[in-house]
């Protein structure tokens, strides 16, 4: 099993079920599994956009792709 190879390993992956796991249990607190899915959706969407973006920015990348149709998760 190899966690690194060449500029493919997990700690991308590691990183983002941390940060979900965190919003789960402190942001969110309780979390009904029909709508996990959103909850997925949203962190997928910060998570993606982390860089380059200040909180302004990302709100507003957010509202453009949901006025135009499509789903926040999608880039």
């Amino acid at each position: 099993m190899a966690y690194v190879d060449g500029e493919v390993h997990t700690n991308g992956l590691e990183n983002f079920w941390s940060l979900l796991k965190r919003g789960l249990k402190g942001t969110y607190v309780s979390v009904e599994p029909f709508h996990l899915f959103r909850y997925l959706d949203e962190q997928m969407f910060r998570y993606n956009n982390r860089k380059g973006y200040d909180d302004k920015a990302r709100f507003d990348l957010a509202v453009r792709q949901i006025v135009a149709g499509g789903s926040p998760s999608t880039s």
